[in-house]
């Protein structure tokens, strides 16, 4: 078949009846890089050999040849399955090229048309929130690159001058500083792109930076109910000692209180299960949650939300929880107004 003499190399672009223009510069590079550009171009005629032809006469025959064969086959299969319906009966080169241009070149009147849409979709061109830079320029070079491809000059200039007054607030300080620095006619494409990006690049940072600050202030205790479909964990840091049920140990690392000892809740709820992390990475199960009685210095402190995990052998009060629920800290114990206190050891 032509076609298996097309070059793998790299494949021919391919037409599918939009954009001649583009296809068609495309289409010459490739061609060109081939040596088929001349055979498109124009028709040859293949001298006949005679009976007494030389090697070097029927080498070069054959060669003409298999020129014709290539630039045909590369023709064929740089369109679309459509437009090969149309061109599939045409035998030379030049007579596909010829047709192709006919018939997809825009004539002057249409061309200009397309360069007025073209020039009126750059003017509406805004930059979108969660647009980059890049992206913007990238859109904008590609508007501008249409326009030129249809014979109407377009200047880097006015590239620079359309990002230089529609780009968003948060980039004035950069822009502003460039007015500053040099005259505005002078200011290339690559200087404005490196400028932008480079302010657009400490932005990332920065919020990068915040956003791991805030999740190291959020510290590593959580715990939270299982959920049949999604279920959301969170660790603890649970310490083992061998202190008796009689003894809590304060943890500022909880975000519950926990306890091993069923025997201390004035009552409970059977039916709550949930999961929690530890500080190893383990999931441990808290199979209830309940109100405790601890005895204060004072008085019998009711302690609620508390939760009933079998694995741990120590009973746990989780700091946050106590300040929520009015306690004060101060130094070894955890203060309630007008209660009395309760003992941190």
């Amino acid at each position: 078949m032509d076609l298996e003499v097309v070059s793998a190399a790299f494949l021919p672009p391919v037409f599918t009846g939009k954009n001649y223009h583009v296809w068609d510069v495309r289409m010459e590079s490739f061609l060109d890089a081939n040596d088929l550009w001349d055979v498109t171009e124009q028709d040859y005629v293949i001298p006949t050999l005679t009976h007494n032809s030389t090697v070097e006469q029927i080498k070069n025959e054959k060669d003409m040849k298999q020129r014709k064969s290539k630039a045909r086959a590369c023709l064929y299969a740089a369109v679309a399955p459509t437009i090969f319906n149309i061109i599939m009966t045409l035998k030379i080169g030049c007579e596909i090229r010829n047709f192709l241009k006919h018939e997809y070149k825009s004539n002057e009147m249409v061309k200009g048309m397309q360069v007025m849409n073209l020039i009126r979709e750059f003017e509406m061109q805004r930059m979108r929130d969660l647009e980059t830079i890049k992206e913007y320029f990238d859109k904008l070079l590609a508007i501008a690159n249409n326009v030129r491809l249809l014979g109407t000059e377009f200047s880097d200039s006015r590239i620079v001058q359309k990002n230089l007054f529609t780009l968003p607030e948060k980039y004035e300080a950069v822009i502003s500083s460039m007015k500053m620095a040099k005259d505005i006619s002078s200011i290339t494409l690559v200087e404005l792109l490196n400028a932008l990006q480079t302010q657009e690049q400490r932005k990332l940072i920065r919020e990068h930076e915040k956003i791991c600050k805030s999740q190291q202030q959020q510290g590593q205790a959580k715990v939270v109910e299982d959920q049949p479909q999604k279920e959301q964990l969170f660790p603890v840091s649970c310490l083992a000692t061998n202190y008796s049920t009689e003894c809590w140990l304060i943890d500022s690392g909880c975000t519950n209180h926990m306890t091993y000892d069923r025997e201390l809740f004035r009552e409970h709820d059977k039916t709550t299960i949930f999961k929690v992390r530890i500080g190893n990475g383990a999931y441990i199960t808290a199979k209830r949650k309940g109100t405790v009685a601890i005895e204060g210095h004072t008085s019998l402190k009711l302690i609620d939300y508390v939760l009933y995990v079998l694995e741990i052998n120590q009973n746990l009060l989780s700091v946050p929880r106590l300040l929520e629920k009015g306690y004060k800290e101060m130094g070894a114990y955890i203060v309630v107004k007008g209660k009395g206190t309760v003992a941190i050891e």
